[in-house]
């Protein structure tokens, strides 16, 4: 039989020391959770300065203001609002000589035509917005700011290049021509009689339907009567460049009468516009002539002393003395002429009146009973020297200001047999070339009815 085990009892020294240390683990952590409280948990009591003193300041006197509503404007009826186009609206004072940064302005891929890397095809300092395609007679350029220059003059009138008719289709072709350019297209037109001149405005205006008509309206009466031909009245007008050149005083024409030298000088006031293009369209015109020069103080004097001759003075008084009467054989005959023109529809006569009653007894095929004694000598500068001339010109005008060179256009109306040399033309292609230009000619009024083209030409 098996025999119970009996219970261990516990060590009494062992249950104290475990007591004890019991005890003592459970002191140490009352004493450092306190002292954790205290240093960590509990904050420090807060330590506040005194705020600084505030200086009372006097508030500023009441000001009152008085704010009265402001005045109703008087308004216009809506019914007199009225709608332009901006194209026609005038702009007053346009500078010509405003586009002084030619050659140095250009932008790559031009806008409209090709024909150049540079703006609009290497039109330089242009913004080409005004460019348009021109066309007169068939002469062709493309160009923003033009002068179209018309002659006049009796010349333009006689009967071999269709009279009153044919400068009527003239006048219509400028102002179609002017009717089609683009509304920012600066243009204008000058008139020029020998060396006098008019111009529709005093500076260039941009194209719109407004001006065009004001234009037609302007030229309707020009050359219209046989008896009110040309420009009637006004001063000569003023070459302003140039004026220290050598032949500037002789380019202005010494000699009555000369031929070269007023071409130069309708040439000199065209380019002193400052445009792009120049359309002149003449009865009269070979290029670079020679042109006459002031005589030498030998010479005038020598003149002087031939005048003074006893026969040259009878004979200058019996000539001068037969004037009035061949004045009136002339009225008499282109009464006659006038007559029978009237009978077949046909518009009155209009003689050349170049050197007045000497070119009417020429070309009315009257003689005199005294002959003229002779008149002053003319000496002559060559027209290498003109040429030389204008090259100096356009280096004053446009060169020396960064400015592009214009072209200059000639439309020359010629009647039907009247004489043109080879020679003639030869000068006359020269001179547009030396400006870039191009030259027709058009003889007698049906071939100057089909060369019209400014009506056809759009932009």
């Amino acid at each position: 039989m098996l025999s119970k085990p009996k219970k261990r009892k516990m060590n009494p020294m062992l249950l104290n020391v475990l007591l004890i240390s019991l005890l003592v683990h459970v002191a140490a952590l009352v004493i450092f959770g306190s002292w954790t409280l205290v240093k960590y948990v509990i904050p420090d009591e807060a330590d506040f300065e005194e705020p600084p003193a505030i200086e009372e300041v006097e508030p500023p006197k009441e000001v009152k203001i008085e704010i009265k509503p402001p005045q109703k404007e008087q308004q216009q009826p809506l019914k007199n609002l009225k709608m332009k186009q901006v194209g026609n609206i005038a702009i007053a004072n346009v500078d010509v000589d405003l586009p002084n940064m030619e050659e140095s302005f250009t932008v790559s891929g031009g806008l409209g035509s090709g024909g150049g890397s540079g703006l609009l095809g290497g039109t330089s300092g242009s913004l080409g917005i005004g460019m348009s395609d021109v066309s007169v007679f068939g002469l062709k350029t493309r160009a923003e700011r033009i002068l179209f220059v018309i002659d006049v003059n009796r010349q333009m009138l006689t009967d071999g290049k269709g009279g009153l008719n044919s400068f009527k289709i003239v006048k219509d072709e400028i102002t179609d021509m002017v009717g089609n350019l683009s509304a920012g297209t600066l243009f204008n037109v000058m008139l020029m009689d020998r060396r006098k001149s008019m111009r529709f405005k005093d500076q260039l205006v941009p194209a719109g339907s407004d001006v065009h008509q004001e234009l037609i309206k302007w030229l309707a009466p020009i050359n219209r009567d046989a008896n009110n031909v040309g420009i009637a009245s006004g001063p000569k007008s003023q070459l302003r460049s140039l004026t220290n050149h050598p032949l500037h005083k002789d380019v202005t024409g010494p000699q009555f009468g000369t031929r070269g030298n007023e071409t130069a000088f309708q040439t000199q006031l065209a380019l002193e516009n400052g445009v792009d293009a120049i359309f002149m369209v003449a009865g009269y015109h070979k290029g670079f002539e020679r042109i006459s020069r002031r005589l030498t103080e030998k010479e005038e004097a020598d003149w002087a002393q031939n005048i003074a001759r006893p026969a040259y003075v009878k004979q200058l008084a019996a000539h001068e003395a037969e004037k009035p009467e061949m004045e009136q054989r002339i009225r008499n005959t282109l009464s006659e002429i006038n007559k029978q023109r009237a009978a077949k529809g046909q518009p009155p006569r209009v003689l050349d009146a170049r050197h007045g009653v000497y070119s009417n007894v020429r070309e009315l095929g009257l003689k005199w009973k005294t002959e003229h004694p002779g008149h002053k000598p003319v000496k002559w500068l060559d027209d290498r020297e003109v040429e030389k001339y204008f090259k100096d010109l356009v280096e004053e005008i446009y060169t020396n200001k960064q400015a592009k060179e214009p072209s200059v256009n000639v439309v020359l109306l010629l009647a039907k047999d009247e004489n043109f040399s080879k020679d003639d033309e030869s000068r006359l292609k020269r001179y547009v070339r030396f400006f870039s230009g191009k030259s027709r000619i058009i003889r007698g009024l049906n071939e100057i009815k089909s060369a019209s083209s400014s009506k056809v030409t759009t932009n």
